[in-house]
C-alpha cells in the first residue's frame, strides 16, 4: 500500500491539472462569444468636427411661425369720411387715343344734363365759355344746360362732354370752360373726367390728369378742387347725370 502512494498523487495531480486546463478553454470560450455583443451596444460617439454639426441640432421652425397672417377683412369703403374710390397707378394712365375729328365721331350716349345735387333746381349750363350752375327759366337756358356724353377723349372709361356746337368741357386754370378741340394731348386729358360713386346715387367727377381733384361748384361757379373731407365739399361735387332739357 505505501509503494503505490506516490504514482496515486501524480495521478490526482494529473487529474487535477486536466481540470484546470479545460475550465481555463471553457472561460475564453465564453469570452469569446460574449465580446461582439458588447462591441455591438457599446455607444458611438460622433467626432467632434466644429460648429458645423451644430445645424443637425437646431430645432425646425414651428408650425406657427411659417403660418402666413391673415388677410385683412377691413372694407376701407364702409367708412362715411373716406373719398370716393380712386383708380390705381395703371388705371390712372390715360389711353392714348387720337384727336377727336369731325369725320370719325365718338360713341355717344343720349343727351345729358348734370343736375346738382344739393341745388336741384340748378344745373351745368354754358355762360360766356364758362360753366355755370344755374336754374334753367327759358329754352336758351335748357339749350345751354343740355351736353352730349361721349367716350372719354384720353381714356375710354370714363367721360367727355360736347355742347351743341362741337365744343368741349374742359378744365383750364382748374376752371370748367367749352373750348374747341386743338388735337393735343393736354386738351384731351383736361376735357376727360371720371364717375365715381357718391350719395343718393349721384357721382363725383374725378379730372384724369390730376387724380384726387374734382369737379365742384362754388359760387356757382364749376371747378376742379382737390378733395376735402368735409360735408360742403362732399355735396357741392355730388351731381347726377339726367336726360337732357333739350
Amino acid at each position: 500500500m505505501p509503494e503505490n502512494t506516490p504514482r496515486t498523487r501524480r495521478l490526482w495531480l494529473a487529474a487535477a491539472l486536466v481540470l484546470a486546463v479545460a475550465a481555463a478553454c471553457v472561460t475564453v470560450t465564453a469570452m469569446d462569444d460574449q465580446s461582439p455583443r458588447t462591441k455591438a451596444t457599446a455607444p458611438v460617439t460622433p467626432p467632434d468636427n466644429g460648429p458645423g454639426l451644430l445645424s443637425f441640432a437646431s430645432p425646425s421652425a414651428s408650425p406657427a411661425s411659417t403660418t402666413a397672417a391673415p388677410a385683412s377683412t377691413g372694407d376701407p369703403t364702409s367708412s362715411p369720411p373716406s373719398p370716393p374710390p380712386s383708380p390705381t397707378r395703371a388705371e390712372r394712365t390715360p389711353a392714348h387715343s387720337p384727336a377727336p375729328s369731325p369725320g370719325s365721331p365718338r360713341p355717344t350716349e343720349p343727351r345729358t344734363s348734370v343736375r346738382s345735387l344739393n341745388y336741384p333746381d340748378r344745373y351745368w349750363q354754358v355762360s360766356d365759355g364758362l360753366v355755370r350752375l344755374g336754374p334753367v327759366t327759358s329754352a336758351p337756358a335748357r339749350r345751354a344746360a343740355t351736353f352730349t356724353r361721349v367716350e372719354g377723349l384720353a381714356d375710354a372709361r370714363c367721360s367727355s362732354f360736347t355742347t351743341a356746337d362741337g365744343s368741349y368741357l374742359r378744365h383750364r386754370d382748374f376752371l370748367l370752360r367749352a373750348e374747341r378741340a386743338d388735337g393735343s394731348r393736354l386738351f384731351r386729358q383736361d376735357a376727360t373726367f371720371c364717375p365715381r360713386r357718391s350719395a343718393s346715387g349721384a357721382v363725383m367727377l374725378e379730372s384724369v390728369n390730376y387724380p384726387g381733384r374734382f369737379l365742384r361748384h362754388r359760387n356757382f361757379q364749376l371747378r376742379l378742387d382737390p378733395y376735402q373731407n368735409t360735408g360742403l365739399y362732399r355735396a357741392d361735387s355730388a351731381f347726377l347725370l339726367v336726360d337732357g332739357l333739350a
